[in-house]
Formats: structure tokens, sequence, C-alpha cells
């Protein structure tokens, strides 16, 4: 049997996997920037060297970006599930909307199970921080523009696609991230107007889910999650068909 010589890897590549390992988990986010060479270096415990020809090699891959004197980069476009010019389409889009939300059905009550599985200390204290914000928001006196709510509650579920320890749920989301932003921002505002309860309906639904995560519930977790979308999509629909019957009635009227 011919034997063919074993290659002796290289220094470089074992810090090219764990930079790749932090890139695909989370812990380096897109456009986010490396430490400093040396602090680097002595984090992995290696040689600048090493280091340097382990960055060039994900600059090659295209995973990372250097800027001439501006230090080196995650590459910002990592997680773009979409261009922004398709973003534009699905935001403005009725049907792509609905679309949407089915699509969330699916993807946060898997990221909600997984969640309570797995959620580490460290992820229930990111996860309590996003929540307190988003209720913050639903207090009496809050000041927070439509807007600021909805980014809020867009960083809830990012927050709990981060605890699910699931690489391929969380950069979905995060490719969706400004979309659902946006889907949220659109959402809540017809929803207060269709609905009177709403503010209220929303606040006790996450506040259920934060506390079936917590508490590891993970069956629980996911229904309600699906509950959550759920009222979303029946209040919408009935704002939608308001519209219809009012457009109806107006064309009726020749206004």
């Amino acid at each position: 049997m011919e034997v063919g010589q074993v290659r002796q890897r290289r220094l470089s590549d074992d810090i090219v996997d764990q930079l790749g390992a932090m890139i695909l988990e989370g812990t380096l986010k897109a456009g986010e920037r490396l430490p400093a060479e040396r602090a680097l270096a002595e984090q992995f415990g290696v040689s600048r060297p090493s280091l340097r020809e382990a960055i060039q090699k994900l600059v090659a891959k295209g995973l990372l970006v250097s800027r001439q004197g501006g230090g080196t980069f995650v590459a910002s476009g990592l997680g773009s599930t979409f261009s922004d010019p398709l973003l534009q389409l699905l935001e403005n889009n009725p049907d792509a909307q609905r679309d949407l939300l089915e699509f969330r059905h699916t993807l946060e009550g898997s990221c909600a199970f997984y969640a309570a599985q797995r959620a580490t200390s460290v992820d229930h204290e990111r996860l309590k921080a996003a929540f307190d914000t988003l209720q913050a928001c639903y207090a009496p006196d809050s000041k927070a523009s439509r807007e600021e709510e909805g980014a809020a509650d867009a960083r809830f579920h990012l927050a709990i696609a981060e605890a699910s320890h699931n690489a391929v749920l969380l950069h979905t989301i995060r490719g969706l991230f400004d979309l659902l932003k946006h889907n949220v921002v659109t959402n809540i505002g017809g929803m207060y107007l269709q609905r009177g309860e709403t503010r209220e309906m929303l606040t006790k639904q996450h506040l259920a889910l934060y506390e079936a995560i917590i508490e590891r519930r993970a069956e629980e977790a996911r229904e309600i999650s699906h509950l959550h979308i759920q009222y979303v999509q029946e209040v919408l629909e009935e704002s939608q068909l308001e519209v219809q019957r009012l457009a109806r009635s107006q064309r009726r009227q020749g206004i």
C-alpha cells in the first residue's frame, strides 16, 4: 500500500479555525472590529506573525476586511440574507409581510424551544437586559417612539436566537434583523389602532415567553411563541379587512 506524506498543519490554520468558530457562533459579529493585533495574539497565545498569516487567510476568504491604518473587521455583509433592494420590495409588499409572519412563526418557535433548553447564565443576563428594555417601552409613562419599540422588540427576539446556540437560526435572524424590525414597527402601528388591548396583550405574551425560556420550559416556550405570532396575524388580518371594507365604501360613494 502506498502511503502519502502527512502534511504538517500550520499554527495559522488553527487560528483560522478559532476565529471562524467565533464568527459562526456570533461572538464576533458582522462589522465588528477585531482587538488590536498584540492583544489578539496574547489572547490566543500565538506569535504575531502567525496571527497575521491567519488574518490574511480569512481576508482572502471574505470573512474579514483589513483597512489601512484602521484595523481589521468582520465583513459587514455576513449574514445578509437579502440584498437591500430586495429588502425594500419586501417591506412595501403586504403579501410579503404576511409571508414574513408565517416565516417567523416557524423560526422563532424553534429559537424559543432551543433557548429554553440551552441558554447559559450569560444568555439569561442578555435576555433579561433585552426584555427589560422592551418592557420599558410598554410602560404607561414611556416616551419611546414606535421605531424604538420596534427595535427593542426585534432585539428581544434576536437575544432569544443567540440563546438558542444554533448558528443557522442565529445568522438567519441576524440577516433578517432590519426586515424584522421594520415588520414589527409596521405591525404595532396597525395593531394599536385596531384593538385597544394590544399593548397589554403584547406585554403579557413577551413576559410569558421570557419566563418560559428562563425556567427552561422548552415546549411551552415554543407554544407561547406560536401563539404570539398567531395573535399578531389575527389582529393584522382584522385591520386589513377593515381597510378593504372602508375602501369599498368610499368607491361606492365616489370618494
